[in-house]
C-alpha cells in the first residue's frame, strides 16, 4: 500500500515537472518571438532620435544625442495637417461603411432562410481566394469610366459593399445568439430592425470592434490604392506624404522614421486599448459554426 502511494506521488511530481518545463520552454519561445517582432519598432524609435550624420555611423540602438527636434522637423517638412485630415476622412467613412454593410449582410445570412443561402455564402467566402492584383485593372477601368479617378470615392465606396472576412466573423457571432431572444422580442411587438439594432448588435459588439480595428488599420495604412487613384497632392493621404522624404540623395532616414512613428501612433494606441475586445471576439465568433 505504501509503495503504491509513493509511486503515485512520484508520477504526480514527474507530471508536474514536465508541465513546468513545457511552460518554461513555451515562455522562452514566445519571449524570443516577441523580441523579433518588437525590434523593428525599437529601431524606428532609435533612428528617429538620431541626427542625420549619426544614422549611418552609430549602429547602436541608443542615440549619442537624443534629437527630439526630428519630430518637429518631420511634421513641418510636409503638409501633415492636410494629409492627416484626408486620411482621417477616408478612414472614418470606410469604418461607417464597413460596420453598416457587413453587419446587415451577416445578420441576413445568420437569421433569414432563403433559397440558395449557403451557396451564396460560399461564393462570398470564395472571393477571399481572388488576389487583389487580379481585380486591379478591371476595377481601375470601371472607376475611370464613371469618372471616379482623382476622387476619394474609389477608396470609400468599396467599404459599403461588404467584405467576406468581416461577414464571416459577424455571421458566426449572430449565429451564436439564441433565437429565443428574438422570439421573445417579437412577442413584445419588436420588428426585425428593432431586434437587429437593440438585441443582436450589442451582443456582437466585440466582433464589431474587431472589424472596426481591422478596417481602421487597412485604410489608415493603405498605400497602393491612394497612389493609384489620387493624382492631386491636396488629396494625398499620410502614406503618400511619406514619399516626400525620399530625395535625390536617398531617404532621409531620421526624418522618415520620425514621420513614420507619427503615422503609426494612432494604430498603436487603438490596438493597445482595444486588444481585449479583439481577443474576446475570437471566443464570441467561434461559439457556433
Amino acid at each position: 500500500m505504501g509503495n503504491r502511494v509513493i509511486h503515485k506521488a512520484s508520477l504526480a511530481e514527474s507530471k508536474s515537472f514536465h508541465e513546468d518545463m513545457v511552460g518554461i520552454i513555451a515562455t522562452i519561445i514566445l519571449a524570443v518571438g516577441a523580441i523579433f517582432m518588437i525590434f523593428p519598432l525599437i529601431w524606428m524609435i532609435s533612428t528617429s532620435l538620431k541626427e542625420e550624420q549619426e544614422v549611418m555611423i552609430n549602429t547602436s540602438l541608443i542615440p549619442w544625442n537624443w534629437y527630439w527636434k526630428n519630430y518637429i522637423i518631420a511634421w513641418n517638412a510636409i503638409p501633415f495637417g492636410t494629409y492627416l485630415r484626408n486620411s482621417g476622412f477616408i478612414t472614418l467613412m470606410s469604418l461607417i461603411g464597413a460596420i453598416i454593410s457587413n453587419s446587415l449582410v451577416a445578420y441576413g445570412f445568420a437569421n433569414f432562410k432563403f433559397k440558395g443561402r449557403n451557396i451564396i455564402f460560399l461564393c462570398v467566402l470564395g472571393t477571399m481566394m481572388i488576389p487583389n492584383m487580379v481585380m486591379m485593372i478591371p476595377t481601375y477601368v470601371l472607376f475611370s469610366k464613371i469618372n471616379w479617378v482623382g476622387t476619394y470615392l474609389p477608396l470609400i465606396v468599396p467599404a459599403f459593399t461588404g467584405g467576406a472576412y468581416y461577414i464571416f466573423l459577424l455571421r458566426q457571432g449572430f449565429m451564436g445568439i439564441p433565437r429565443s431572444y428574438a422570439e421573445a422580442a417579437k412577442i413584445e411587438g419588436a420588428g426585425e430592425l428593432m431586434i437587429f439594432t437593440k438585441i443582436c448588435i450589442p451582443l456582437v459588439r466585440p466582433i464589431l470592434t474587431t472589424v472596426a480595428v481591422f478596417e481602421f488599420n487597412n485604410k489608415w495604412n493603405e498605400y497602393f490604392n491612394p497612389m493609384l487613384y489620387l493624382n492631386d497632392e491636396k488629396l494625398y493621404t499620410l502614406q503618400l506624404g511619406l514619399r516626400s522624404f525620399r530625395g535625390t540623395a536617398g531617404v532621409e532616414w531620421h526624418k522618415f522614421m520620425a514621420a513614420s512613428l507619427i503615422v503609426l501612433l494612432p494604430s498603436l494606441v487603438i490596438y493597445i486599448f482595444l486588444q481585449k475586445y479583439i481577443i474576446k471576439s475570437v471566443a464570441v465568433g467561434g461559439i457556433k459554426g
